[in-house]
């Protein structure tokens, strides 16, 4: 099978490299690793050549995916790794085992060691050593609802037959998109999780939205995900829901890492909005 790598990237140049050296000394090299990004410094480090093709975008998530997809259409399978994520040296052979031996799973997801993004981040160097700890990898699955964004493999002859994109009205970080675009591929076969395709996601914290766009967004996107199909009612309230009660509570006594009173301004302003009917994952962009 034809598989890809695919790199959209943002103001992280260093855990880049390193992102980029583990995918192209995977058990199963890519054929090739597609780097997207939005200025040079982004790249630092790291240049087309061999295997790589470093490709420019505008910004946005959904924007950057969509260029790497359409780099990478004439393939069979193609992986999304966030600049942040550190695959361990079989992740890219299990996912080619499993969707080869599974032509009617369309994406699949990983199970990462670990994952930064639910607290104050991961050390490129203690990713490292988890990934060095770890001994053989399962070769279990099971289904999943969707993928998650910072480590998925699609199907590219379903996004062929489909005309799938990512959604560009979903802006800069985009909250959600990856649900997004697999509940919309899940319509033509499964979705797993590989307890095989392991890694650890550092959830660095520089080069995201600030947390009033952020918060805007965790009320924009859901609701106009909910409105073009791709999510029900009770699961666009309650993404809504529970972002708004973890801001409110935490807005006084907020992590270090995560600004919750930019959260609750953006929740708050996205409420507005929508009081007013103009409630538009787009509106970040003027904030």
């Amino acid at each position: 099978m034809r598989l890809s790598v695919g790199f959209a990237t943002c103001g992280r140049p260093d855990t880049l490299l390193t992102a980029v050296r583990l995918v192209l000394e995977q058990t199963l090299p890519p054929e090739m690793v597609y780097v997207c990004y939005t200025k040079p410094a982004d790249i630092t480090g790291t240049s087309s050549g061999g295997r790589i093709v470093c490709l420019p975008s505008e910004a946005g998530l959904p924007r950057q995916r969509n260029v790497i997809l359409d780099a990478a259409q004439a393939g069979d399978l193609l992986v999304f790794f966030d600049d942040d994520f550190f695959a361990a040296p079989t992740y890219l052979a299990e996912v080619a085992r499993v969707m080869a031996e599974h032509p009617d799973v369309v994406a699949a997801t990983g199970a990462p060691f670990a994952d930064g993004a639910r607290g104050p981040g991961i050390a490129a160097a203690d990713a490292l050593a988890m990934i060095e700890a770890a001994g053989a990898a399962p070769t279990s699955f099971e289904p999943a609802p969707h993928a998650y964004g910072c480590n998925m493999a699609i199907r590219l002859a379903t996004v062929r037959a489909h005309g799938l994109r990512f959604d560009e009205r979903l802006p800069l970080y985009a909250w959600s998109e990856d649900m997004d675009f697999t509940h919309r591929i899940a319509r033509f076969g499964r979705i797993l999780k590989l307890h095989g395709a392991r890694g650890v996601h550092l959830g660095t914290k520089s080069g995201r939205s600030s947390g009033r766009r952020l918060g805007y967004s965790q009320v924009a996107n859901p609701l106009y995900l909910r409105a073009k199909g791709s999510y029900t009612w009770r699961r666009a309230l309650g993404s809504v829901g529970r972002n708004l009660a973890a801001n409110t509570a935490r807005a006084l006594w907020s992590e270090p890492w995560v600004d919750r009173r930019g959260r609750l301004l953006g929740n708050l302003l996205g409420f507005v909005d929508l009081a007013r009917g103009r409630l538009d994952p787009e509106r970040v962009l003027e904030f």
